[in-house]
């Protein structure tokens, strides 16, 4: 067996070697007995002084004030966060953390998984536009305690005066004292319980919480380790995402994994300077391998905003990044690529990837030493579910960034979703999962559980992807449209946000893309289409054009769409800077646009 790149170190004994990890046909096989707290534990009991957690904290400083937790010092505060979870909820019940991105989340949810609860991350409420998500997730999971600190206990406090139905009793977890530990009492956890519940962004429907068990959250990470072939104790995690975010909380499970360590800082801190996010990678890139991940927006955000001051020393010649966007865009990928190129960033550094909180995160990336690509198929072809390559420069060419392999011990079927039958290569259907990373189901949702996580496979090709899965298994519906091409997987949009218009199918992000290239009045990676019922475009206005006349970017968009896709807008909607509705992630909220633009509140935004 070929022993990956990224374990050739001296491992400290005690530790989880990763090969431990792989059975004699190669398919992962977690240890027997292996949760995200027995790995913990095994940090602790080996590597328990070194670094765990790293935290920089802008608000209180220009400069990022940096605190730290090492395993020892996060042992003592599960132990005394734990003891007091273990007053107020009782094994299975939900515990849901409401707290600001720091080291006090981390350790509530650690300290939720390791009292034999069901950890629900959430956010604080001062989480500006999202208070219906919070309030949906929370009705939801119907926690038996709420866990915050000190700092954002007034705004959760208000929150709750406002929450239908009962209201859960509050921890401030900062205020419990290291004494508290002794009170813990250690619970048995076994590998097919649940973790924790992972709410959905929210994209295209109302977000509902997924069921993830220790097995598939332990099995996604060591997928994740090969699939990247560079973790190892020295490899340094850098995250500004959201905790409650499937991606977010990746970040702070690799440490767990492999006894490295993990620097975090808030969502808010990036966003206002990008260039925070640059300047961490560059200091980990000194010392090691560092490993990141961000959506599309935040790729095109930081080369625009993020651009490194004339004579900026910064080395990102050991970083490697993780795009994680359904479809990935190339145009992020290249303008990134073009700012932090001189600055060391390897042509190989940015991996395509695809992931869905259902598979607990990822589900495919490009191999480590693949540079991104990008591959043009004929627009209307595609709409129809065939690719067929073209030239670049022919007319309707469409361009599809492919996201590489599928995870290993992991399967993933095209499938017809209207008859369940095993599509060929090269023809766009749903995308189907089967692994030990799939989550149990949907929390309090037998039906939807069902019908999701229950498909069947009607019929498989000759040459099945789906060789090696028993005929009656069981299948994760992705609900996400994508294609093999090549031996790689193309992820095309999603089911819901396919637009049929006059008997023609169309893919959103293909018409969003005609529209950003159609003006500069555009905000490139702020663009919704939908269609209600006929054609409608949100466009927010591009930094310095909010006096500008929208009459001629608007007769531009109009003819760059019907040009390109033979089909003529309904509707044009120009917008201030952040009208647009979007995830907690980030990402565009189509559903969202469209409710908003039939209810009218969209249109009162337009300037």
């Amino acid at each position: 067996m070929t022993r990956a790149r990224g374990q050739d170190f001296d491992a400290p004994e005690g530790l989880l070697d990763i090969q431990d990890c792989v059975d004699s046909h190669g398919r992962i096989a977690l240890p027997p007995g292996t949760t995200l707290i027995s790995l913990i534990d095994r940090n602790i009991a080996n590597v328990g002084e070194t670094v765990a957690y790293r935290f920089l904290d802008f608000g209180s400083s220009p400069r990022g004030q940096l605190s730290e937790l090492t395993w020892s010092q996060l042992d003592v505060r599960l132990r005394a966060i734990g003891s007091r979870i273990q007053r107020a909820a009782g094994p299975g019940e939900r515990v849901a953390v409401l707290a600001p991105q720091g080291l006090d989340y981390v350790s509530g949810f650690f300290a939720a998984v390791k009292s034999g609860t069901i950890a629900v991350p959430l956010f604080a409420p001062e989480l500006p536009g999202h208070a219906e998500r919070l309030q949906t997730a929370l009705a939801d999971a119907q926690p038996a305690l709420l866990l915050t600190t000190a700092a954002a206990r007034g705004a959760v406090t208000e929150f709750l005066d406002d929450h239908p139905g009962p209201t859960p009793p509050l921890l401030v977890i900062d205020e419990i004292p290291a004494s508290a530990a002794e009170e813990f009492t250690g619970v048995t956890i076994d590998v097919d319980d649940v973790s924790h519940l992972q709410y959905t962004s929210g994209a295209t429907r109302p977000p509902i919480g997924v069921e993830i068990t220790h097995r598939a959250v332990g099995t996604n990470l060591v997928q994740m380790i090969f699939a990247i072939d560079l973790l190892n104790r020295n490899t340094h995690g850098v995250s500004w995402l959201p905790l409650y975010h499937d991606m977010g909380l990746s970040m702070i499970g690799f440490p767990a994994t492999y006894g490295g360590h993990s620097t975090l800082m808030s969502p808010t801190a990036f966003v206002r300077r990008p260039q925070r996010w640059i300047r961490a990678l560059s200091d980990g890139s000194r010392l090691g391998r560092v490993v990141t991940a961000a959506p599309n927006f935040a790729y095109e955000w930081t080369a625009q905003r993020g651009r490194p001051t004339p004579g900026e020393d910064l080395d990102l010649s050991n970083v490697v990044m993780i795009i994680g966007s359904e479809p990935v865009s190339m145009s992020a990928i290249e303008s990134f690529t073009e700012v932090f190129a001189p600055h060391g960033l390897p042509p190989t550094a940015i991996k395509p990837s695809y992931g869905i909180a259902e598979a607990t995160l990822m589900v495919a990336t490009t191999a480590p030493d693949a540079v991104p690509s990008v591959s043009h198929f004929d627009g209307e072809r595609l709409a129809a579910g065939e690719a067929v390559r073209v030239p670049a420069h022919a007319p309707g060419a469409v361009a599809q960034v492919p996201c590489g392999q599928v995870a290993r011990s992991l399967w993933a079927v095209i499938v017809d979703p209207a008859t369940g039958a095993e599509l060929p290569d090269g023809r766009v259907g749903e995308i189907w999962l089967h692994g030990a990373n799939v989550g149990r189901g949907y929390w309090n949702r037998p039906e939807e559980t069902s019908r999701i996580f229950g498909g069947r496979l009607a019929s498989r090709q000759p040459d099945s992807r789906a060789e090696g899965v028993a005929p009656d298994a069981a299948w994760l519906r992705s609900t996400d449209l994508g294609m093999f091409v090549d031996g790689e997987l193309y992820v095309t949009g999603r089911l819901a946000d396919l637009m049929t218009i006059d008997g023609r199918n169309f893919y959103p992000q293909e018409i969003e893309v005609t529209t950003a290239e159609a003006t500069p009045m555009v905000r490139r990676g702020y663009v919704a289409a939908f269609t209600a019922p006929d054609l409608v475009i949100a466009a927010e206005r591009a930094a310095g054009t909010s006096r500008s006349d929208p009459g001629p970017a608007t007769e531009a968009i109009r003819a760059a769409v019907a040009e390109a896709h033979g089909v003529a807008p309904a509707d044009v909607v120009l917008l201030p800077a952040g009208a647009l509705p979007r995830t907690t992630s980030g990402k565009l909220a189509r559903r969202a646009c469209r409710a908003e633009y039939l209810s009218g509140s969209l249109r009162a935004k337009a300037t």
